[in-house]
């Protein structure tokens, strides 16, 4: 495989050829089904439920199935309407729904709801369409829920009618805001033109001390003022995901892993990816590693002299961090470098002291519920969309996310919002994602391409500085942490490290999804986590089995992560303020201060 995946195709211009003006018209033609769509290609769409249908269709036996299976669900529905009875789904939780004939209209609706997930699963489809169908059957059926309609929600109507009405009223109010906003947020937008974030950058979130040492086209380096008398002598540098802002590792102060860290007496650097536009559009996969991730590394030892770093990537941000190490233990191993070599890694490199990856997929074979929107169709659809910009908006890449688990981002929203007249509720996490960001059209594409159509990294088929990575070299003890609900980075897959390394490795599972796992400060209730180390020359355990056999702790992982690494830590030493002649400007610099309305 080549480092870069080809090129992403020009639209044609006047005076075009006519291949290049039939490209055009195909193109206009996918982009006007795909509208109807919500952007997915409406021909992987197609062949996903053609398949169903088709295997269905041959299968007489599991028709025979579904049938007896409609009789019985409507049996016990009706048995159950009958009476009240405890219920685990959180839609239906409220005393109401036990009152005829909401627990009628509700047993019905999950007896339906459990008879299309068994309908959408036929033998003989292939795994991915197989995977398409149960997710969009979910998708349907959560949006037909009798939770989301007024005339069939009685906590709907219970409010309406003590509020005369008002909570109907408010909810309109709201529909009527969002949908004003919507058609003001253009891609031309300025950020000033924005509404300001409820938790201002710099003040509110994002506001450990430090200062920004370091600035390229791609990236800011901030270094966080020490806040303890004496520190450890190795340097702690994260890098966060490029999809994301990357002060959700420095939310508030009382949830700032950031801060907990200075805390601890650890010094601290932290990437601060740039918002990309347009003129980024050609940016590559090597450019974020090389530009971004080697170069901070180079600029860490520079700033403070270190000989070895401490290192933590989040997710996107860990995959990169994971390619960055192995490099650097080929390069360590093999100690000759090639012209390539030379041009992307940075000549003065410090040493790993540990690679931490935090919710970092590194094995792409069983991504989750984003593997419904990865196959050579989608990628072709949304690459030509990307083309169109020059980027993958924030809004398409937001709402991708919302799609994944819209029981409780979308509908469960909408019905607190527009039909009890709720406002969202106002906090940092909330604040910090609608404060989107982009992805360049070049990187995006190599990344979906290579790492989750090709699974070239597992596969020791990714190429960066002229070799093929191999994750085998990653020399540094690791920490790997997943969660438990994660729909990004499904934990069983982030275990897989397991099988591709053969260093130390403590695997933490957290309870909690992408975002809420890895932000679990001390204290916070209703926090666990499990831990496990295995060392060189390790056995292979299989998930389940190693979740079975570990024990849970209470509190949170970020105190077993600090214990970890001053375990592989030398001797404190007296802490030093910035030095002047590095400073570029204050944090939080001026690269997260980048906004767009897309």
């Amino acid at each position: 495989m080549s480092e870069t995946s080809p090129n992403i195709p020009t639209r044609p211009t006047h005076g075009a050829s006519p291949a290049e003006a039939a490209q055009a018209l195909d193109d206009q033609v996918r982009a006007a089904l795909s509208a109807g769509t919500m952007g997915l290609s409406p021909v992987a769409l197609g062949l996903a439920a053609a398949d169903w249908m088709m295997h269905l269709a041959t299968a007489p036996g599991k028709q025979m199935t579904l049938a007896h299976k409609a009789v019985q669900l409507a049996q016990q529905a009706a048995q159950a309407s009958l009476q009240p009875s405890s219920e685990s789904d959180a839609r239906f939780k409220d005393v109401a729904w036990q009152q005829w004939p909401y627990r009628a209209v509700k047993e019905h609706f999950k007896a339906a709801d459990s008879w299309w997930r068994e309908a959408a699963q036929v033998d003989g489809m292939t795994r991915h369409h197989s995977h398409v169908v149960e997710f969009f059957t979910r998708q349907w059926m959560d949006a037909l829920s009798p939770s989301n309609w007024a005339a069939t929600n009685p906590e709907v109507l219970v409010k309406a009618k003590a509020t005369q009405g008002e909570s109907l009223r408010q909810g309109v109010k709201l529909f009527a805001e969002d949908v004003q906003a919507a058609r003001k947020a253009k891609a031309d937008t300025t950020a000033d033109q924005l509404e300001p974030l409820e938790f201002a950058v710099g003040q509110d979130v994002a506001c450990t001390p430090g200062k920004v040492v370091f600035r390229n086209h791609l990236i800011e380096l901030i270094q966080y003022s020490p806040q303890t008398e004496q520190v450890l002598p190795e340097p702690v540098l994260i890098v966060p995901s490029c999809i994301m802002k990357y002060y959700i590792l420095d939310l508030s102060p009382q949830n700032s892993m950031v801060r907990y860290l200075v805390s601890q007496g650890h010094t601290v650097f932290i990437v601060s990816w740039r918002n990309p536009d347009a003129s980024d559009r050609d940016l590559k996969m090597q450019d974020y590693l090389s530009t971004g991730v080697l170069e901070a590394m180079a600029a860490v030892k520079s700033r403070t002299g270190a000989a070895s770093i401490h290192t933590v990537g989040y997710c996107l941000g860990g995959t990169f961090l994971a390619i960055a190490a192995a490099t650097l233990g080929r390069l360590q191993r093999k100690k000759t470098r090639t012209a390539k070599e030379q041009a992307l890694v940075p000549a003065d490199m410090p040493q790993l002291s540990s690679v931490i990856l935090l919710a970092a997929q590194t094995d792409f074979a069983e991504p989750g519920e984003l593997g419904v929107f990865i196959d050579e169709d989608q990628l072709a659809n949304l690459r030509q969309r990307m083309n169109e910009r020059g980027y993958l908006s924030g809004k398409q890449m937001g709402g991708s996310f919302q799609f994944l688990a819209s029981k409780d981002l979308v509908w469960s929203r909408n019905t607190r919002r527009y039909l009890m007249g709720e406002d969202d509720a106002s906090f940092d996490l909330m604040s910090w994602n609608a404060d989107q960001t982009r992805l360049p059209a070049r990187m995006h594409n190599e990344y979906l391409t290579s790492l989750f159509l090709n699974n070239a990294l597992a596969s020791g088929q990714y190429r960066f500085a002229g070799s093929t990575v191999a994750l085998m070299d990653i020399a540094a003890p690791m920490m790997v942490v997943g969660t438990t609900r994660d729909h990004v980075s499904p934990w069983k897959s982030v275990y897989k490290i397991h099988l591709q390394t053969d260093t130390h490795v403590t695997f933490v599972l957290a309870a909690g999804g992408h975002n809420a796992g890895i932000v679990s400060e001390p204290g916070r209730p209703r926090r666990s986590y499990q831990i496990a180390s295995v060392e060189e020359g390790h056995g292979w355990t299989d998930p389940d089995d190693w979740a079975a056999r570990t024990p849970v702790v209470q509190g949170s992982w970020w105190e077993a992560m600090d214990a970890w690494i001053k375990a592989r830590s030398g001797t404190p030493m007296k802490a030093q303020p910035i030095r002047a002649e590095h400073v570029v400007c204050e944090a939080p610099g001026e690269y997260v201060m980048v906004r767009y309305a897309d």
